[in-house]
């Protein structure tokens, strides 16, 4: 299998924001984790959130999910204002990472069984069967979670993330812990349910290969601020450069959008 883009190049994306954020900022004491930043997603639409470790990526995404309250600004998710209907909108969303792992004493099937309990969902044993077998790990129903490979552990996740069947997802490296032959599958699977479904992503990773391939557009985040956007080629036609792994590193050096022939001589 080879990566392919969610959405192919040419075609339009709606024009009507699934996720729409206003001047957020957060800060932490003397310290801005987020610094007055402004962004839109599309129906249908896989956006990546990128930068260096530190870059805000993470505060960003949990005053998204609600997980924490902005000190400024507005979030605006599937049409309603997550601070007023914070409930309603979590029903309709959900979140992956790789890094976060189900209690490691529950089978496979008692985990995904919790959560789709918890999500309301009606015939959850068909739906945890078919999410099992899209993700190609049906063979570990019965096994104990704490039991799994970490690339099990992630598709599991993965598949968690997916039971309430979500207008929108928040993807943090998914494919992290994976050979690189899974996370192709992986890769794979979410497109072709981005496809199915219209599902909105956010997603964080760190491979820059795979978001310009997984992508339609992106923003580079450096210490709170957004300092690129656009389509992968767009962005690369700023900086100058045939690589996005280019692009990154000069942000994560310099801390700016710069032009990388530019910055590789400072």
């Amino acid at each position: 299998m080879s990566l392919t883009r969610s959405v192919p190049a040419g075609t339009s994306v709606p024009d009507t924001p699934a996720i729409s954020v206003e001047l957020l900022t957060k800060r932490f004491g003397d310290l801005t984790a987020v610094n007055g930043v402004s962004f839109s997603a599309s129906k249908g639409e896989i956006l990546g959130l990128l930068g260096p470790n530190g870059a805000g990526k993470t505060t960003t995404i949990q005053l998204m999910l609600g997980l924490t309250t902005p000190t400024y600004g507005d979030i605006t998710i599937l049409g309603q204002d997550l601070r007023r209907h914070r409930r309603d909108i979590l029903k309709r969303v959900n979140f992956a990472s790789a890094y976060i792992s189900l209690p490691s004493n529950l089978t496979v099937e008692e985990n995904l069984t919790v959560f789709s309990r918890l999500y309301g969902i009606r015939n959850g044993r068909r739906r945890i069967g078919e999410l099992l077998e899209q993700f190609e790990i049906s063979h570990t129903l019965k096994q104990v979670t704490g039991a799994l490979s970490s690339g099990q552990i992630t598709r599991l996740n993965l598949c968690k993330a997916f039971l309430n069947d979500p207008d929108a997802l928040f993807l943090d490296e998914p494919t992290a812990s994976l050979d690189p032959d899974i996370a192709d599958k992986v890769r794979t699977a979410l497109g072709e349910i981005q496809r199915e479904r219209g599902v909105t992503m956010i997603y964080t990773s760190h491979n820059m290969q795979e978001v310009e391939t997984m992508c339609d557009r992106v923003i580079f985040l450096s210490r709170g601020n957004i300092v690129a956007q656009g389509t992968p080629a767009e962005v690369l036609k700023s900086a100058r450069s045939e690589s996005m792994e280019e692009v990154f590193i000069a942000i994560a050096r310099n801390g700016a959008l710069k032009d990388v022939a530019e910055a590789e001589g400072d």
